[in-house]
């Protein structure tokens, strides 16, 4: 779920948004310089990218029979550097990509790699990433969420609220990492009019108290604002329902610009990217299955008008 920014947590938000919910933001290769030695700072979240290509670095490294000291010295950076690199915990500077390349090897593998590294995205679980960066480009979303408000809806108060019901607890600059990272993640709504966005949300979610009657009332006023536009639709499943497709919990589908669909399923502390054409095809009846047995979009409007009214 949205959760770390990729999870409830994601919902709610971990390293990584969770709280069902994710968020994020990428960089160039390189960063100047810092510093008498020329060392540069140390990534605040390491992206998948970037320890792919430090274990590339140090695959290369090995093979040419050179230490972390020795590489330190034909690239001109300290052997803390050269490891910090081989974990995935610098972007490395363009210099240091240019000189490793000459000492081993030279084959222009180094090069090409270096222009797909990306930094990683504050607020978002390691896990929800990828996710984060296929929503983002989707020419469709579908979201079914039973756990809380999905993170594309909630308000900045409910976020809070979840964020500040994480275990462990976390820091103030982790909450407010994970909570900036959710807004900006919800841009995509307004930024996208001609994308359509479903979401289904079972009604004890909207019925939970979560941080308060205060944070309810402004949550449901904000739903209700959100899902307003034309391509973005709620429905909910009523607490009365007889029939339920999606009881095996929460789902998301994308659909690519090249037509592709992708299934997201998430847990405790991790998410799971789901390819396979079968699989995603059941995904995708379960959902529709469910949209059928859901409130239409007016329906569900109605009933958060009323769940409005009794605060």
């Amino acid at each position: 779920m949205d959760i770390v920014e990729g999870g409830p947590a994601a919902a709610a938000g971990h390293e990584a948004e969770t709280g069902a919910g994710g968020e994020a933001g990428a960089g160039d290769v390189g960063l100047p310089q810092q510093g008498p030695a020329g060392e540069w700072e140390r990534e605040p979240c390491p992206s998948d990218s970037l320890r792919t290509f430090g274990a590339f670095v140090q695959a290369l490294r090995e093979h040419a029979g050179l230490s972390r000291t020795d590489l330190g010295v034909r690239v001109h950076f300290s052997k803390h550097t050269v490891e910090s690199v081989e974990l995935g915990r610098r972007m490395p500077d363009p210099r240091f990509v240019e000189r490793a390349e000459a000492a081993l090897g030279n084959t222009g593998a180094l090069r090409k790699a270096a222009r797909h590294l990306t930094r990683g995205e504050p607020g978002l679980a390691a896990w929800f990433r990828r996710w984060a960066r296929l929503e983002r480009e989707a020419v469709s979303l579908c979201t079914y969420e039973n756990r809380l408000v999905p993170g594309l809806l909630q308000s900045e108060a409910y976020a809070r609220a979840v964020f500040d019901n994480s275990i462990p607890l976390l820091t103030d600059e982790q909450t407010e990492a994970q909570l900036t990272a959710r807004m900006q993640r919800q841009a995509m709504l307004r930024d996208r009019p001609t994308v359509p966005f479903s979401f289904i949300v079972e009604e004890s979610v909207f019925r939970r108290r979560l941080g308060g009657a205060q944070v309810q009332s402004s949550m449901l006023d904000h739903v209700l604002e959100v899902t307003a536009p034309r391509n973005v639709s709620l429905q909910v499943v009523p607490l009365a329902s007889e029939f339920h497709g999606c009881l095996d919990g929460p789902v998301q589908v994308v659909e690519t610009p090249e037509g592709r669909r992708l299934g997201y399923s998430e847990g405790q502390q991790n998410g799971r990217l789901i390819s396979d054409p079968k699989e995603v095809s059941l995904l995708c009846r379960r959902y529709d299955t469910l949209r059928s047995q859901a409130l239409n979009p007016q329906e569900s409007r109605d009933l958060l008008e009323r769940l409005r009214g009794e605060r």
